[in-house]
């Protein structure tokens, strides 16, 4: 009997002996390297072997198994396998256990409720779904069993930025890149990740955030847990911007940095409960589904529905406490007060699995016990994130009511659970103020109490309104419009500065970008323009640099990326707010005006006083942590002092406050001509539409006139220079 070996195969030392050798074939193949069943005319097995049967597998099986055949056998019509069938050694088979193609993932504490315990560890990697809707801009959707599924394969394992296995650091290894023609040695710099988190945490005073926080928040521990969680992520997403994505590795600094504060207990609302949660207020914004986690707002990392256990006549039932709405399933939200909500599985927008009826288990059940308690149910909705293509943004709308539920047929033929949601009454309105700019924007409604329509007269690329709805005031004291920085003359450079020479923009982990060298390795910004830390000092690309406006080093100079309107207040005379969301971090605008020398700041006193002045001399005190830069305390090669009582732009018309959402960023763009600094506003934290944007005005280092504060803080120290 002639045998041949595989191309594959490797020839072991030394004589072989051909008559132990039945069938060799390539692994890769599904053929059976077992000899078939008797009689059959491909039998090659020796004389005497005893034959070899196996009976295939039938179903039902769960939706998650692939049946696989991987030995012949006799299937009968129905494509089940005959009774008895033998193996050759007289034991009847009446039922055989399939061989599945699926691998079971691993036990996780993460149900679909979004129980999520500790984890085992905080690395692993996150793989793309080949069929998961995973389609908002953080990765999450409202799919329950999607979400299931994916938290378990997930097994709150995030990805690390670098291979840290047994706590080692992964080697330098260059990388090329084209840009212009030429190659680009990207250096993937000597990082540990763990040793960067650690730095920034302990930065943080956590032996403040006891127990007691972590069980029951406030205002303060929440801000506190967000203002960690995304500069963590900043700095997570600025580290793997130097890396070059991998096939199939989905990048998610959010859930890696989510995990590690939920390993160390750096959370707060841990304990559910209906109705408001301390420390979130009706109208606050979140970019990432791990945030509402965080904060206690919405305890499921994935599901849309979350609920809870309580005792009825000593037996458990559970009740929904939260729901979040952003489009994955038929949800009709086009009504501000009411919300038609869809109920939960069915297979809905999984394209790898037939869809089915919904079944009144789980969520849907917990939904069916609210309608009969009638307790509340607070409320998120997602709405489209337009400075990304696939982002969503959530506003919690505050504390709802389930009137009626029933069902109908979906777009898919198939029984979908329907809920109808009613706004509770007294509540500070939120999505309707959504809505309601929409319709500004659409020309459909005209907002009350516009003076101007556009105050810049087309100096900027978005138009800033003037609106005051308070008074019958026609406006602020007349000023030039002014878009950017004016300086008399240009102010002389110790150092000669050609510029960068990154025609296509500059590229991250760039090494030979002097630009990138002058910001210690990396670019200041994220991939949309997201400040990554507040610095002692950004150097952004200058007059004298090749790279293009769009360069991601020239985020303060592409002018407004936000529609603000400048509004009269009820005490404080004039204000500046947006009509568009902020995210943390996000560029708002520049400080414009003409700079004076400081020997003419005295000058300004008496009655000349200068209520624009803006005086990058006084002391501020850092809104975050930076271990690694000096603490955030600005940097600047020379005093600047700015003055907007002439000319100027909206920067002048931001307000103080001692508890600010908005910080000051000194950011210089060097050429061979001179130095060219700036003073850059970036938001602290996320920014919903219509709330005022405001800044610490810092201390003086001379004494001088104080003003009474009114910014309302509970930290405001009652005045203000």
């Amino acid at each position: 009997m002639d045998q041949t070996f595989g191309q594959d195969s490797v020839p072991v030392s030394g004589p072989l002996d051909k008559s132990r050798v039945w069938d060799v074939k390539p692994l890769r193949r599904l053929v059976p390297v077992f000899p078939s069943a008797p009689n059959s005319s491909s039998s090659s097995a020796p004389p005497g072997a005893a034959p070899f049967f196996c009976t295939a597998p039938f179903g039902p099986f769960p939706s998650e198994v692939s049946p696989f055949y991987p030995f012949s056998a006799s299937v009968g019509a129905q494509g089940q396998p005959q009774q008895n069938a033998s193996f050759g050694y007289g034991n009847p088979v009446t039922a055989a256990v399939p061989i599945t193609s699926f691998r079971t993932p691993p036990h996780s504490t993460a149900q679909v409720n979004g129980d999520t315990g500790p984890s085992r560890s905080s690395r692993g990697r996150v793989q793309s779904q080949s069929q998961g809707s995973f389609g908002d801009e953080d990765g999450y959707c409202d799919s329950q069993n999607q979400g299931a599924q994916f938290v378990s394969r997930y097994s709150m394992h995030i990805a690390d930025a670098e291979d840290n296995s047994k706590g080692g650091r992964r080697k330098n290894k260059p990388q090329k890149r084209t840009r212009s023609g030429r190659d680009i040695n990207v250096t993937l710099p000597d990082i540990d990740v763990d040793s960067i988190v650690n730095n920034i945490l302990s930065s943080y005073n956590l032996m403040e955030f006891d127990t007691v926080r972590r069980t029951d928040g406030d205002r303060d521990s929440v801000g506190y847990i967000l203002l960690i969680f995304d500069l963590l992520r900043r700095k997570l997403s600025q580290i793997e911007d130097v890396r070059e994505a991998m096939p199939g590795v989905a990048r998610r600094p959010d859930l890696r940095v989510g995990t590690i504060l939920m390993n160390k207990g750096i959370r707060t609302n841990v304990k559910k409960r209906i109705g408001a949660v301390p420390g979130v207020e009706v109208g606050d914004i979140f970019f990432f589904r791990m945030e509402l986690c965080l904060v206690g707002l919405h305890h499921p990392i994935m599901a849309g529905i979350g609920y809870m256990g309580l005792t009825v006549n000593l037996e458990e039932e559970s009740v929904a406490v939260s729901v979040v709405s952003s489009g994955g399933y038929e949800d009709n939200v086009e009504d501000g007060d009411v919300l038609i909500y869809s109920g939960q599985g069915g297979n809905i927008n999984r394209k790898d699995k037939e869809v089915t009826d919904q079944k009144l288990e789980r969520g849907n059940l917990a939904l069916e016990k609210s309608l009969r308690r009638g307790n509340e149910v607070r409320v998120i909705r997602g709405v489209k994130d337009l400075s990304t293509p696939t982002g969503k943004i959530y506003v919690y709308d505050g504390l709802y009511k389930i009137q009626e539920s029933w069902t109908e047929k979906g777009k898919s033929g198939c029984n979908v659970f329907k809920y109808k949601f009613i706004r509770v009454h007294g509540q500070p309105e939120a999505f309707m103020t959504w809505k309601l700019i929409q319709q500004w924007k659409d020309g459909i409604s005209l907002r009350v109490g516009v003076i101007l329509p556009d105050l810049t007269s087309g100096a900027e690329n978005i138009p800033v309104s003037l609106v005051n709805d308070v008074d019958d005031e026609k406006g602020p004291a007349h000023f030039t419009y002014l878009a950017s920085l004016k300086y008399a003359q240009p102010v002389d450079s110790r150092e000669i500065f050609g510029g960068c020479d990154c025609r296509n923009g500059c590229v991250p982990g760039d090494q030979i970008c002097p630009c990138i060298q002058k910001n210690a390795g990396y670019l200041p910004y994220t991939s949309n323009g997201v400040l990554v830390t507040q610095k002692s000092l950004v150097h952004e690309c200058g007059p004298s640099c090749q790279c293009p406006p769009t360069c991601r080093n020239r985020v303060s100079q592409g002018g407004l990326r936000v529609h603000l309107e400048v509004f009269k207040t009820k005490d404080k005379g004039w204000g500046l707010r947006s009509w568009d969301p902020i995210r943390a971090g996000a560029f708002i605008c520049e400080y414009a005006g003409q700079v004076i020398d400081i020997s003419k700041i005295e000058e300004l006193g008496g009655e000349n006083v200068d209520d624009y002045l803006f005086d990058a001399t006084r002391t501020y005190q850092p809104v975050e942590p930076v271990p690694s830069d000096a603490n955030g305390v600005p940097k600047i090669p020379f005093p600047l002092i700015i003055t907007a009582k002439d000319v100027g732009n909206v920067a002048r018309f931001m307000n103080h406050s001692c508890s600010p959402n908005v910080f000051w960023q000194p950011v210089l763009r060097q050429s061979d001509k001179g130095y060219d600094l700036h003073v850059a506003f970036h938001a602290i934290k996320h920014i919903p539409p219509m709330r005022e944007l405001t800044y610490d005005y810092g201390l003086p280092d001379k004494a001088e006139r104080k003003k009474n504060c009114l910014c309302g803080s509970s930290k405001c120290r009652g005045y203000f220079y």
